[in-house]
């Protein structure tokens, strides 16, 4: 069994998902800084200091009960929509471009015609002793 478990986790297929996963992860991590960090503030100053993350509609107000301990405020979080939408364009967007190089080099690839086969030394005796023949006609 253990053997079995072995084989299959180091097929090339287990192996390459794992590095897709993480390289993803750290993918993600990259991209959120992105837009909280870069993207966030400038759409903040470009409509007058708005923190979208702060955003939100407040559907109850935060009480405290009988016995004194505080009930947190309901609030529709629609600001951290819009940043999370804005995320996954700005991924999207990302994932689009390397695909797209990825694919326009495939075809640069796919129109390179291959270098014709070098000839064995047994093929060019071949060609020598038809050249022969011929010029003996």
């Amino acid at each position: 069994m253990l053997k079995e478990f072995r084989d299959f986790a180091m097929r090339g297929n287990v192996v390459d998902l794992a590095i897709g996963v993480i390289i993803g992860g750290a993918f993600g991590l990259i991209v959120n800084s992105l837009v909280a960090d870069v993207f966030m503030p400038i759409i903040g100053v470009a409509t007058g200091g708005v923190n979208f993350a702060d955003l939100g509609y407040q559907l109850k107000a935060a009480t405290v009960d009988a016995a004194g301990k505080e009930v947190p405020a309901v609030v529709i979080a629609y600001g951290k929509f819009i940043q999370f939408t804005i995320n996954f364009l700005i991924v999207a967007f990302a994932m689009f471009m390397v695909v797209k190089g990825m694919n326009r080099m495939k075809k640069k690839q796919a129109e390179v015609p291959p270098a014709p086969p070098v000839p064995t030394a047994e093929e060019k005796l071949l060609v020598e002793i038809r050249d022969l023949l011929a010029k003996g006609r």
